[in-house]
């Protein structure tokens, strides 16, 4: 509550009322694209704190809206913006087009593809704000423009793939490579095998877009096994942020914290399981490793906090929280209101990764995710953990974590 009220001072104090999307002493450095600051505005309503709401939508909505969308950059809205607001998506430049926005700064380019998603689920936080208020018409505008997302993707390829101002695919095409220093030209420090993920908010609608749970559960495993495809010379000084790599997969950046959760809603969250206790045990040892990336915002260090203990909130806004695996046999957190929330996983160990039943406040409990209010007042998610993964627990037809789409 406190963090939310000083970033509303924030705002005012720069004058425009815009919501802050890198906030530091000095005020807001303007760094970063779209404007997920939205997104803990949405999840602090949807978990009842108390905070100035109508004051938070508008500096939110004036963010979104008055500011504009190119990254790093603290200019009002200009012809980018309008033709997003008009078309639902930022355009790409041809390889042999020049820069026309003076908005665009000239290192981090325009970022298409990523402030076109980014952007689409900062509107359904937006539209969750806009609903907690009585706002139904904004509510609705909102919901509908976060489905933007839509607009850039390849169903050739099942990517999300640039489109210039024209609607035409950007090509040839190379979802590794394309996009010049950190693929900033189309994506932003990660490449399109990352973005291909970033739906945080209706990840139901993604598995439909790739053409129901089987394929998306492929090109799942495919991200994580898709090697590098040239030298780690010429692939790092290209994406040197792309670090922390299993394939495709970048554990060091973070567009990529959500991904190995992804399995949960698909029906397969053995895989799940399996795959944070790999990037646990791989990325974030004891000793000289250290961090596989850059700790922007403690977006990393939460990463492993939450999944150490159990759980991940993959989409802030929604107020559930995806079930990984444990790293401990028992661990307890105190909350704010001085109850406490118990997770107890006999066995689990570095074999026993798997969890073969499960219990909730002492009900069984058969999906792989819970909810902010199974938590709030306080009780206890006991894991049973074992060495062989159980296929079919957590995978039942309407077992998956919430979506925009299924609520």
């Amino acid at each position: 509550e406190d963090i939310i009220a000083s970033f509303l001072l924030m705002a005012e104090q720069m004058g425009t009322m815009w919501m802050p999307t890198f906030p530091e002493v000095t005020g807001d450095s303007r760094r970063m694209n779209s404007n997920h600051a939205v997104a803990t505005i949405a999840d602090a309503l949807a978990k009842g704190l108390n905070i100035d709401a109508s004051k938070a939508y508008e500096a939110c909505r004036k963010g979104i809206e008055e500011k504009t969308l190119a990254p790093w950059s603290g200019a009002a809205a200009g012809w980018l913006d309008e033709f997003y607001r008009d078309n639902g998506y930022i355009p790409a430049l041809r390889p042999d087009e020049k820069e026309t926005d003076p908005n665009v700064h000239p290192f981090e380019k325009r970022q298409p593809v990523a402030v076109t998603l980014g952007t689409s689920y900062d509107q359904w936080c937006l539209s969750r704000i806009a609903d907690a208020l009585g706002k139904k018409d904004e509510a609705a505008h909102y919901l509908q423009c976060s489905y933007n997302y839509r607009n850039i993707f390849n169903k050739e390829t099942s990517f999300f793939h640039p489109k210039d101002k024209e609607g035409n695919w950007i090509t040839p095409f190379d979802y590794r490579y394309s996009g010049g220093m950190g693929a900033r030209e189309y994506y932003g420090e990660n490449n399109g095998w990352v973005y291909r993920w970033d739906v945080p908010h209706n990840v139901a609608d993604l598995v439909n877009l790739m053409g129901g749970k089987e394929q998306f559960i492929a090109n799942l495993d495919r991200t994580f096994s898709e090697p590098l495809g040239r030298s780690k010379y010429e692939f790092y000084s290209k994406l040197p942020d792309h670090t922390g790599n299993v394939g495709q997969f970048s554990m060091a950046n973070e567009p990529s914290l959500h991904v190995p959760y992804l399995y949960n809603y698909a029906g397969q969250p053995w895989k799940t399981q399996k795959r944070i206790r790999q990037m646990l045990k791989t990325w974030f040892r004891n000793d000289l490793m250290g961090m596989p990336g850059d700790e922007d915002g403690g977006g990393m260090t939460s990463f492993v906090v939450f999944s150490s203990l159990g759980f991940y909130p993959v989409t802030p806004g929604m107020p559930a929280y995806n079930i990984g695996s444990p790293l401990f046999t028992n661990a307890k957190v105190t909350l704010s209101n001085g109850s406490v929330f118990e997770i107890e996983a006999p066995n689990a160990s570095e074999e026993n990764k798997y969890i073969q039943s499960a219990t909730l406040n002492g009900q069984k409990w058969e999906k792989p995710w819970f909810s902010h209010d199974d938590l709030k007042n306080g009780g206890k998610l006991v894991l049973k953990m074992g060495n062989k993964p159980n296929k079919a627990w957590g995978s039942g037809i309407n077992a998956a974590p919430p979506s925009a789409d299924s609520k």
